[in-house]
């Protein structure tokens, strides 16, 4: 039972190292025109390091609360490694391609409408809020026109990151 465990924290502690590897193993695979495509991914090392932790903790306690021997414990124990290493590897599949769109530009501001906090005078600045990317920002604002504090604006262009250039909404 004790080498089991050995794997089952052998594995563990190759998970660790994963976080700190990463990408080691599939770089030494990567010259290898069998592997090309078809076990892309599958010899990483969070693949690895589940499916040695799973064979080594499920086969120890296989052998601590039934009566088969060791290979019997291993027979049971690859099995669940495998499907763990293909969970591991469904799972990093699924966060690497993952993609949660294109980060916000700058132009994406024009068009916006926001609401004064501070008033703008005439060729002066004041300040807008204003939702980027679904978050309230609060930006410098420049207007050929007074704006009083509470007025309906629309972001006409975007002067810089924290600055854009507005007219008020007229209804």
């Amino acid at each position: 039972m004790a080498w089991l465990l050995g794997l089952g924290i052998a594995g563990v502690v190759l998970l660790a190292l994963s976080f700190v590897l990463d990408g080691v193993i599939e770089g030494l695979f990567d010259g290898v025109a069998v592997l090309e495509g078809v076990a892309d991914g599958l010899l990483s090392l969070p693949v690895i390091a589940g499916f040695v932790s799973m064979l080594g903790f499920s086969g120890a306690i296989v052998l601590g609360t039934t009566g088969l021997s060791a290979a019997g414990a291993t027979l049971i124990g690859v099995p669940a490694g495998a499907v763990t290493g293909w969970f591991a590897y469904r799972l990093s599949r699924a966060l690497m391609n993952g993609s949660s769109g294109d980060a916000p530009r700058d132009d994406d501001m024009v068009g916006v409408s926001g609401s004064v906090v501070t008033a703008i005078p005439a060729g002066g600045y004041g300040e807008v809020l204003v939702h980027r990317a679904g978050h309230l920002v609060k930006l410098s604002a420049k207007s050929p026109v007074a704006v009083a504090r509470g007025a309906e604006v629309w972001v006409e262009q975007t002067l810089s990151q924290s600055a854009v250039s507005v007219r008020p909404v007229e209804r």
